[in-house]
């Protein structure tokens, strides 16, 4: 199993082009079922998700294609597809439940596994099943399967008015591709208006859809007979581009992130600023210029939907807190599970206390460096950045949930000057 080894201390300085946003990839990927025509995605990330989500639509049939240019892949979802998402594929990744939607919508049936992913807390299905049976599904869970399927005689989906009961970006997305296909409008009240929601719609406008409303909480979506092909390049990661501005701001230095998207990054931008970070918009990205953690002023946030502070940048942002001036609290509200990184930042020698769902941190002068346990994707990230700035020697161990959603981020931070090695 990977390790990352590093020594830390040093200043951030330089360029590095941010990925294609692994969250905007993975239902562009499964949109290619909505259509029997190639469809060519630009810009896509080089991710354990993204690569285990090609192997399960390749798994039903579809014909995908790497091209030389980076980030390149074609695919081609022609007859016959098997509807079918197994166990074994499944298991590592709950973004699987996407493919429920378009199987849906273009083949009338589908058996999908209970997706997996990380143990950050409760993300149910059930609002996923409860939008599509809205829309005339039959779906019932057996056995650790979603089987759904039209009822008989009908052969497309109908449209139809849909209430979650909370806000949920893969639900908007899985909705939005069956509802592409449906009979009717379909309309999606408290619809996610996350960035990436926005991506998978422009794409599926690009295939033929007719939508209206993405970026807001009311999506009107006026189904259609057919899609087609399409060519469309991934939206840059606001995640990663956020990880890399919290791990300049703390190490100190001047970076230039090509691609990065400050009007996706506005809650994490404005608590930069106001720990003292300097964050200008370029014509190609964002710079970032942070004179380091020891003369930045920690800062109190609370996570919520888009545009609110995102729950994945909580623990980078945390990381920056350990390491600057005064006390400060994160409240988490998206996830009950999500502050499993706080026992690995106190092994560095960060001073959080717990209290349910918020953490009281209180900055210190400096971390030591050790050896730390990943336990999640955005997790590892924070151990990343407190071990930029700890002294000595950190060792980060299992990184393969890193692998899931940075695209080769320790290449990226040797490029600024980082002290970063992978063990394997």
């Amino acid at each position: 199993m990977d390790q990352l080894r590093i020594r830390g201390g040093r200043r951030l300085s330089g360029e590095v082009a941010v990925s294609g946003a692994k969250n905007a990839a993975l239902p562009e990927l499964c949109a290619a079922l909505l259509t029997d025509q190639p469809v060519m995605l630009r810009n896509v990330p080089r991710l354990r998700d993204v690569a285990t989500m090609r192997k399960l639509l390749e798994n039903m049939g579809v014909l995908t294609q790497v091209h030389g240019e980076r980030g390149g892949l074609t695919l081609h979802a022609a007859d016959p597809i098997d509807p079918v998402a197994p166990y074994d594929l499944v298991k590592t990744m709950r973004a699987s439940v996407l493919v429920l939607g378009p199987l849906l919508a273009r083949f009338g049936r589908a058996k999908v596994s209970l997706p997996g992913g990380c143990a950050i807390g409760s993300r149910p299905v059930d609002q996923h099943i409860k939008g599509l049976q809205a829309m005339g599904a039959e779906i019932v869970v057996e056995h650790g399967y979603m089987v759904a399927q039209l009822p008989a005689g009908q052969t497309r989906l109908k449209g139809a008015r849909i209430t979650t009961d909370m806000i949920t970006v893969t639900g908007t997305e899985n909705f939005l591709m069956a509802a592409a296909l449906a009979e009717g409008e379909t309309v999606l009240e408290n619809a996610a208006q996350e960035p990436e929601v926005t991506d998978l719609a422009e794409m599926l406008i690009k295939m033929g859809a007719k939508i209206e409303g993405h970026g807001t909480s009311r999506i009107r979506i006026q189904g259609v007979e057919r899609l087609d092909g399409c060519d469309h390049t991934v939206v840059a990661d606001r995640i990663e581009a956020g990880t890399f501005l919290c791990a300049v701001a703390a190490t100190g230095g001047e970076a230039l992130l090509h691609h990065a998207r400050g009007d996706h990054l506005d809650a994490v931008i404005d608590k930069l600023r106001d720990a003292g970070v300097s964050v200008d918009e370029m014509p190609d990205g964002l710079k970032v210029v942070s004179p380091g953690a020891a003369t930045l002023k920690a800062q109190t946030f609370r996570t919520t939907e888009y545009p609110g502070f995102p729950t994945d940048m909580q623990a980078q942002f945390m990381a920056l807190n350990c390491v600057a001036q005064g006390a400060s609290s994160v409240t988490e509200t998206i996830f009950e599970n999500r502050f499993m990184h706080v026992q690995e930042l106190q092994r560095l020698g960060a001073k959080i206390h717990i209290d349910g769902r918020v953490a009281l941190v209180e900055g210190v002068e400096r971390l030591s460096g050790a050896t730390v346990m990943a336990t999640d994707l955005r997790a590892s990230a924070s151990l990343v950045i407190a071990g930029l700035v700890a002294d000595g020697e950190t060792v980060v161990d299992r990184i393969y949930h890193l692998d899931r959603g940075y695209d080769q981020m320790e290449v990226k931070l040797r490029a600024l000057g980082a002290d970063i090695e992978r063990l394997s």
